[in-house]
């Protein structure tokens, strides 16, 4: 076994899928919400389509009051059991905001595999305009944010 010991396994492991679980659940919604309209494009919401801060802080995709509202709400929704258990450390910050960025990363993917318009194949930078950066196959922020989650995660430990 990779753990010697079994609760070290399950505290690490346990968090872990249950963000998969989550990412799928939440990928599934967001595909009837969106459809084949991916980035919001055919929601009734506000957006804002360029600013510089946007090409630094958020992909260069446009910022819409759509995902303004889910991002804040998956946020506070992962640090809901440290409100709830009225505990935080910066150990627990840590392993917080690795599931955040694991919880996009999986669940965005999700919704391009599980989408009935899109499909793995269509997981392409021709296909997916939001998506400005692409390195190996994905998004570039899929790597950053696994690199940086996955410290995070060890950190937190």
């Amino acid at each position: 076994m990779f753990f010697a010991d079994a609760a070290l396994a399950a505290q690490v492991l346990l968090p872990l899928g249950a963000v998969a679980v989550l990412a799928w659940l939440f990928a599934n919604a967001e595909i009837h919400i969106e459809g084949d309209a991916g980035w919001a494009a055919a929601l009734p919401t506000w957006r804002i389509e360029e600013h510089w801060l946007l090409d630094i802080f958020w992909g260069g995709r446009p910022l819409t009051g759509y995902h303004v509202w889910v991002f804040s709400f998956v946020g506070f929704v992962f640090h809901f059991p440290l409100f709830f258990m009225a505990q935080w450390s910066p150990q627990l910050e840590a392993r917080v905001a690795a599931c955040v960025m694991f919880f996009w990363i999986v669940e965005d993917y999700l919704w391009f595999v599980l989408n009935p318009a899109f499909g793995w194949r269509r997981f392409k930078p021709a296909y997916v305009s939001w998506h400005k950066r692409w390195v190996l196959g994905a998004p570039v922020d899929y790597w950053m944010f696994a690199g940086l989650g996955a410290l995070l995660y060890w950190l937190s430990f």
